[in-house]
């Protein structure tokens, strides 16, 4: 039986009860012959409020040009993006993660409502990538997302730099390390142009992880956004939804449990983001695939790390790309057995196919041989005890010391810690506590770049840990321990820390701890009350009556 590759939009633009709609398409342009062709949706998460998505407008209209030569009639619309770096350390940086839920419900009820055939989403910053994701598995449509694409490293003092060295040098200025002129002149250098954040942060780290899950094109994410390649890669895209829509290849089809560990397992390998870990749980429950927080501790345990990538590390996105990409990567990994060669990429070969043909640049340092790693195990670590005893999240990738133990500083919101480390009332030893910023107490689980890098640029990123229940940037570095569950909102013990109460961090051993009996815990929340919700009506409400636990995804149900 021959596929129907217009199997939705049949019902919206045939037949002669469909004269108004047909109609009210042929006023903005669309003619007869267009709409007997399978509609496909282009969701654009194109912005002008950040260099991440700014130039996905461009990318949209090569997918177009690509949907319409494969036979297809693309119809772009838009939905909302939130800059992670322009809003960090902001009542802003709330909204985020809650854009994470409105980027999948935007794009599930306008593929739903005008019953297209397919979609193409097109993501830069880092919500719009697992929002677009979960959007592509929820309607389980044929399907790509397009990732725009990392930005090009800035240069200073004859360095490659990112957005990461701005926010270390405003710690380092207010320590009296850098003058006000040099803070300018790294501003000025570290993002030249469009494009996503330049080391494995969440967004090239999610970029990573949903390639290899099948839902993009294999090679697409890595080329840089200004690449020319970029665009010829884009018009392939165009074609390739419509090969899929044509075979009628589904998502849920392509991405299984072992799509998900190859997944974990990257992430581990290339020291990306602990966001990653929310996002994915995110995703898989869209999947319908079984996923909990500790298959990432086991995954990450039994991997190496093989990228030498910021934060961590020493090269940028674009070196990844130019010593082989992706598909270097993965023949590296499936090669010694840490991923599943079998598992199905977007296009329906096998990963294995797809690293058959990978070429590595002769001299490359970015991507090391899995037989002398950067470190034998992966980037992610998930910790628990007496003050996380559902979970929490740390990265060890780039050397993390395994252990600390000192006084709280405790904190309730992440602006009060920002001021005391910028007035140099942290000192070596301290533990900083960041409470009452988890999904339902911010709400929306701000990252805390902000307050990790000006510890990095005081000079104290070795010798001060982080505990909170919000969350971390890619680029943070540093022993900083977050999605600590249960969150203080809710009554976690997190909840009943107070200022020199001691905490313990043992990375090796899985743990992190109060020294407090649970007698004295349980005392001390006895009579706990949450403080009262900074948002009584709109979005910031909705969000915290709905949301689940950082250790299920800080998911909406």
């Amino acid at each position: 039986m021959t596929n129907d590759a217009k199997h939705k939009s049949r019902t919206l633009t045939e037949g002669p009860d469909r004269a108004p709609a047909r109609s009210m398409l042929k006023a903005i342009g669309f003619s007869a012959e267009d709409l007997a062709r399978p509609l496909v949706a282009v969701a654009n998460t194109w912005t002008e409020t950040m260099p991440c998505n700014f130039h996905l407008r461009r990318l949209a209209e090569k997918v177009k040009e690509g949907i319409r030569a494969a036979g297809g009639t693309p119809m772009e619309f838009n939905t909302i993006s939130i800059s992670d770096g322009v809003t960090m350390g902001t009542e802003g940086m709330k909204a985020s993660l809650v854009s994470r839920e409105i980027i999948a419900d935007s794009i599930e009820l306008v593929c739903r409502g005008h019953l297209f055939d397919a979609v193409v989403a097109l993501v830069g910053c880092d919500k719009t990538i697992p929002g677009a994701a979960m959007a592509l598995l929820r309607l389980d449509l044929p399907a790509l997302l397009l990732y725009g694409g990392s930005i090009a490293p800035g240069k200073f003092a004859g360095k490659d730099i990112t957005i990461q060295d701005v926010f270390e040098a405003v710690g380092a200025h207010a320590a009296g390390r850098i003058s006000l002129q040099t803070l300018r002149q790294i501003e000025e250098s570290a993002c030249p142009g469009a494009g996503a954040c330049g080391g494995q942060f969440t967004a090239n780290t999610m970029a990573l992880a949903t390639e290899v899950l099948g839902l993009a094109p294999v090679g697409y994410a890595t080329i840089p956004a200004e690449d020319a390649r970029k665009d010829e890669a884009s018009r392939a895209a165009g074609a390739l939804v419509m090969e899929l829509l044509r075979r009628s290849a589904r998502p849920r089809a392509t991405v299984g449990r072992s799509s998900f560990e190859n997944a974990i397992a990257t992430v581990a390998a290339s020291g990306g983001s602990t966001n990653a870990v929310l996002h994915l749980l995110a995703i898989a429950r869209e999947a319908g695939v079984p996923l909990e927080i500790g298959d990432f501790d086991a995954i990450s345990k039994r991997t190496p790390l093989i990228a030498d990538l910021k934060p961590g590390g020493r090269f940028v996105a674009v070196d990844f790309d130019q010593a082989g990409g992706t598909p270097l990567f993965m023949k590296r990994l499936i090669d010694a057995g840490f991923v599943q060669g079998s598992a199905r990429t977007a296009d329906g070969r096998s990963w294995s196919e797809h690293a058959a043909t990978a070429r590595e640049n002769t001299g490359q340092e970015v991507i090391v041989p899995v037989a002398r790693p950067l470190s034998p195990s992966g980037g992610l670590v998930i910790l628990r005890g007496n003050l996380a005893p559902d979970g929490s999240v740390v990265k060890v990738a780039g050397h993390v010391r395994p252990r600390h133990r000192g006084p709280a500083r405790v904190f309730d919101r992440e602006e009060d810690a920002f001021a005391a480390v910028r007035e140099g009332r942290i000192v070596a030893g301290d533990v900083v506590v960041i409470r009452y910023e988890g999904p339902r107490g911010g709400p929306g689980m701000r990252e805390m770049l902000g307050v990790t890098a000006a510890l990095v640029g005081r000079g104290l990123g070795e010798s001060v840990a982080l505990l909170t229940d919000g969350r971390f940037s890619g680029a943070t570095r540093g022993l900083m321990v977050g999605h600590v569950a249960p969150e203080a909102f809710s009554g976690g013990p997190i909840a009943a820390l107070r200022d020199g109460d001691i905490v313990s961090i043992d990375v090796e051993a899985r743990r992190v701890d109060c020294e407090l009996t649970a007698t004295e815990t349980a005392a001390r929340l006895r009579d706990f009350k949450p403080p009262p919700p900074h948002y009584k009506s709109g979005v910031f409400a909705k969000y915290a009556a709905q949301v689940s636990s950082a250790s299920q995804g800080a998911v909406t149900q």
